[in-house]
């Protein structure tokens, strides 16, 4: 696939936004994309690296210094600064984007596209989004993000699970006049060749630290309500986002979290945990609210089972409100229905596959 793009960096100078899955295969090898560049004589500026680091080792949330790779400066997007300084890219040609994606809104490797977009757009330079498949790319669900709560874990109105590889998602950022004043970046995308929206992938390195497998990944948009509640997710466990559970649950199956790879301080450390496991859950195209509904009725003091982020994560205030109510799943689901059918209009004028 580099021979698509190579010819366009060739005597320019580059930077790049990426992360340990930035990874180009060719036959029985995997070489970084950065080392890659560098074999084929790109000369390679800087390095931009996104939530958990260049090396994806580091924890959720954590704030992230720069570093050197190779004597190429590593600048961090999750650190002192989350947008890319102008000044940072006054002297390159080309912005390269290349970091794997899961396909769900609240994954922030959306915030940093969105925000490099708009740098490269007022500096009038380059973006090429080097795409990669998506494997929650073959359904669309969710609550379309109210404005009102616009954060770094949701910019955009889309619902949770978008159904678009990361470079068909610029190109509606782009399309859709949702830059900073309405800008237009220069934004090109390599395609993946032989992909479809409902080819089955399964990325070989982790997305980030606590998505070790592609069952996590598939239940990462359901269960990810859950990280805005009292509830564990499984971070601390080597299945994270594979079960759920608290101490006020009565169900069989349970765990105890503790520091480890990706969660040096999980929810709920050292506390046994009652729940569900779901590793071998037959998981269906769309997202579940069942474990969020009945981890509500089964905790005991409900005036603190949502955290105050909650509503950023939805990316609607109606969530909270009908699980507090009593709606049922179907009726919440039936909700959603309207406004994914618009979105998917939009979505339309941007596949490339």
């Amino acid at each position: 696939m580099i021979d698509l793009y190579i010819e366009k960096l060739e005597n320019k100078k580059i930077a790049v936004i990426a992360n340990n899955t930035s990874i180009v295969r060719s036959k029985n090898s995997s070489i970084h994309l950065i080392d890659t560049l560098i074999k084929r004589g790109i000369k390679i500026n800087k390095i931009f690296s996104p939530e958990h680091g260049f090396l994806g080792d580091k924890d959720d949330g954590e704030k992230i210094d720069n570093g050197y790779y190779k004597s190429i400066k590593i600048l961090s997007l999750y650190g002192k600064n989350r947008k890319i300084n102008d000044d940072d890219i006054k002297d390159i040609d080309i912005l390269i984007f290349d970091i794997q994606d899961v396909g769900v809104r609240f994954y922030t490797y959306l915030s940093t596209l969105h925000y490099a977009m708009e740098s490269v757009s007022r500096t009038n330079k380059k973006l090429i989004i080097l795409d990669r498949p998506n494997p929650n790319s073959f359904y669309i669900d969710g609550p379309i993000l109210d404005l009102k709560n616009k954060s770094f874990i949701g910019l955009h109105p889309v619902p949770i699970v978008y159904g678009m590889t990361i470079g068909e998602y610029g190109r509606m950022i782009n399309g859709e006049g949702w830059l900073e004043n309405g800008l237009k970046a220069d934004l090109e995308v390599i395609k993946i060749k032989n992909y479809n929206h409902k080819s089955k992938y399964e990325p070989s390195l982790r997305p980030s630290p606590n998505l070790p497998n592609l069952q996590s990944i598939y239940l990462y948009p359901s269960l990810a309500f859950l990280e805005k509640t009292e509830v564990s997710v499984g971070r601390g466990t080597k299945t994270q986002f594979q079960i759920y559970g608290h101490p006020d649950f009565e169900d069989k199956f349970s765990f105890i979290p503790q520091s480890n790879f990706g969660s040096q301080n999980p929810k709920l450390k050292g506390i046994k945990s009652n729940g569900e496991d779901l590793r071998n859950y037959k998981t269906k195209n769309r997202i579940e609210l069942k474990w969020l509904i009945k981890s509500y009725n089964q905790f005991k003091d409900k005036n603190k089972f949502f955290r105050s982020d909650f509503d950023k994560l939805a990316g609607s205030s109606s969530l909270k409100k009908q699980i507090i109510e009593g709606v049922g799943e179907s009726e919440i689901r039936d909700s959603w229905k309207d406004d994914i059918e618009i979105f998917k209009k939009i979505r339309k004028k941007y596949l490339l596959y």
